[in-house]
């Protein structure tokens, strides 16, 4: 069957660049493995899911997004933005409505870009996406507080903000002194381990200089944190929960395919949740390609529309095998430019090392305190938000931080998909407020004959700024013969506009006034021209310039 013309190519970048791939790809996708098997499990469990759904996703999804994807190096796999709506949709309808949530975005994600959609995701006003940004940053961080004091709260933590605020301090009596000493040292190594090897390191100079610190220095921080906090509180036999005393075990292998549970009342519940998961998923991937595309100038920039289709076909797989949602990663894929991967078989050997980890060492990873990975959640979390934004804000208009505070503030109190609808809905209105005040109707100051008045349009003449020419009518005094607007600074016209221009030639006939117009450019001649506009005007009323009018 051939391909529609109206739908993108399938041209997955891998198959244009593998003669590309180096050493250097294979040694770099080691790396990020290494760094994503602690954020994999990690984002799982904060999402209400056990550790090996994320391993799992970090697996199948971040396979399939480097195989078919449409950039050189970016990585997929499970997100930390996905946290706290993953965490909701499990607590409302079940893992089973998760699981067929995940895969209806993926079917969505893959339409957007065979529709050629992926460009319309930049369209989301950059205020937007830092105040949601960095709404979930605060609650993937409330999340952690549980697990970072050892609080013994039964059963799971409810989705509400404010009710996870009251179960957190209902319980803060139960705090483990234990648990917060090994999540603030987590925190605290994660800050300082990158110092360590820097210009102002704190270590000897000799050392830090040596072919011994080079080596060690290459090794990710939460890995580092990981292993050797795990080693200090199994030697000390703290009293703190592990991934084993909450999950049980993590499987050695990868799960059989299994459908979710299909059904249409099922679906009909999940619409909200799965457009959010798109939503969500095209933006965090698309922004992630964009990042990597700065950082390596050097190779092509990404495709958006078969990232999308990447991406789609990933989050239809990793359910499938009781993943979680997937999209592209910033600091992953950041880690693995920074280790000179330059194509996608770098993301490949990323997800196989993943695996062989799984299957080879999972019985260690039960070991694991969670208030290390609580501290490696919310070192994630300070990372991910942009909080410089907030003390810059008394630089901008107020329209600017009414949408991002607004859309900071109801992604933490209410939900993310409210938080972008109405950021997407007050951003349109305060655009064409702007736009609706920048319109002019000027008068000309150009010397004209008795009797003729002429106005210069300037802008864009649309459903928001009409009331301006629709208050000419009453400016014309007795006496006048002809009223010529000059268009040549009027740049759009759309059919409100126009009825406007057609209701004040109207009001002007019914006076005997004439009206002309001059300089008239493509884009609204093209639009009087299609609407009769312009024949009902008459050739006559059109002037090349407003200095050819004759009395």
């Amino acid at each position: 069957m051939a391909w529609p013309p109206f739908a993108h190519p399938f041209r997955p970048r891998l198959a244009s660049v593998w003669r590309q791939a180096r050493w250097a790809d294979v040694g770099a996708g080691v790396t990020v493995g290494v760094v994503a098997l602690p954020l994999a499990m990690a984002f799982a469990m904060a999402s209400g899911l056990p550790p090996a759904s994320g391993l799992v996703t970090a697996i199948v999804a971040g396979l399939l997004i480097s195989l078919l994807g449409g950039s050189n190096v970016q990585i997929g796999g499970p997100a930390g933005a996905f946290i706290v709506v993953v965490y909701g949709i499990v607590e409302r309808h079940g893992l089973q409505g998760l699981l067929l949530s995940t895969l209806m975005a993926g079917l969505l994600l893959f339409l957007m870009g065979w529709f050629r959609l992926g460009a319309l995701v930049r369209y989301v006003p950059v205020t937007i996406v830092i105040g949601f940004t960095n709404g979930i940053a605060v609650l993937i961080a409330l999340s952690q507080l549980r697990d970072l004091f050892g609080l013994q709260v039964p059963g799971k933590m409810p989705a509400d903000f404010f009710a996870q605020l009251g179960t957190l301090a209902q319980h803060a009596g139960s705090w483990n002194p234990a648990a917060l000493g090994l999540g603030l040292g987590c925190v605290a190594l994660l800050v300082l381990w990158p110092r360590l090897f820097g210009e102002r390191t704190i270590l000897p100079a000799e050392f830090a200089r040596s072919n011994a610190a080079r080596s060690v220095s290459r090794v990710p921080g939460p890995v580092v944190a990981l292993v050797l906090l795990t080693l200090l509180a199994s030697g000390l036999h703290l009293p703190v929960e592990t991934i084993g005393t909450r999950f049980g075990s993590i499987p050695q292998h990868l799960p059989w395919p299994a459908w979710p549970a299909l059904s249409w009342e099922s679906a009909k519940q999940l619409v909200i949740p799965t457009l959010t998961l798109a939503l969500l998923g095209a933006i965090e991937s698309l922004l992630c390609a964009r990042v990597a595309d700065n950082l390596a100038p050097e190779l092509p920039r990404h495709d958006p529309n078969q990232e999308l289709m990447a991406q789609g076909i990933a989050n239809i797989a990793s359910p499938l095998m009781g993943g979680m949602p997937a999209t592209g990663t910033i600091a992953r894929t950041v880690t693995n430019i920074r280790a000179g991967a330059r194509t996608p078989v770098a993301g490949a050997v990323h997800a196989l090392t993943v695996l062989a980890v799984m299957l080879v060492a999972a019985p260690l990873a039960l070991h694991v305190p969670l208030a290390v990975l609580s501290g490696i959640l919310l070192f994630v979390a300070w990372n991910m938000g942009e909080w410089r934004e907030f003390a810059r804000l008394r630089h901008f208009t107020v329209q600017y931080r009414t949408l991002l505070v607004g859309t900071f503030v109801l992604t933490v109190v209410t939900d993310l998909t409210v938080a972008v609808e109405i950021g997407l809905v007050l951003a349109c209105a305060f655009f064409i407020y702007r736009m609706s005040q920048l319109f002019r109707v000027s008068p000309v100051a150009t010397p004209l004959p008795a009797g003729v008045l002429a106005f210069e349009l300037y802008g864009s003449l649309f459903f928001g700024s009409v009331g301006k020419v629709e208050a000419l009518g009453d400016q014309v005094p007795a006496g006048t013969r002809a009223v010529v607007l000059d268009l040549h600074r009027l740049v759009q016209l759309d059919t409100s506009g126009l009825e406007a221009l057609r209701h004040l030639h109207q009001h002007l006939q019914r006076q005997g006034v004439a009206l002309l117009l001059a300089e008239v450019n493509e884009q609204p001649l093209g639009l009087m021209r299609r609407a009769g506009f312009a024949a009902e005007l008459g050739d006559a009323q059109f002037l090349p310039k407003i200095a050819d009018f004759s009395a």
